[in-house]
């Protein structure tokens, strides 16, 4: 996916960033360590529930998101879907 079509559902989750047209990518921040593995637990049941697994780097507080379809190596409507999933357990 590039271009028009990227843009369009980028739309759907501007906080995120798209690097060159490859995968999206996110940093999600917390006041501690343990609100951010919570965090990250969550991402990861809903991520083995989805069968899209995103790479997750994990530090305190803090947890960085990339997703992209291993499968095309590049991105697909279900990254965005994803991230969009990621965004409502993130409450925002």
């Amino acid at each position: 996916m590039k271009g028009a079509e990227l843009e369009k559902l980028h739309r759907i989750v501007p906080r995120w960033t798209v690097t060159n047209e490859h995968h999206i990518h996110r940093e999600f921040l917390f006041p501690d360590f343990k609100q951010a593995l919570d965090f990250v637990n969550r991402v990861g049941a809903l991520a083995e529930e989805q069968g899209h697994h995103p790479d997750i780097l994990l530090a305190w507080g803090k947890a960085e998101i990339s997703l992209w379809t291993h499968k095309i190596d590049g991105l697909t409507e279900s990254d965005f879907i994803m991230a969009a999933k990621i965004d409502r357990i993130f409450g925002k």
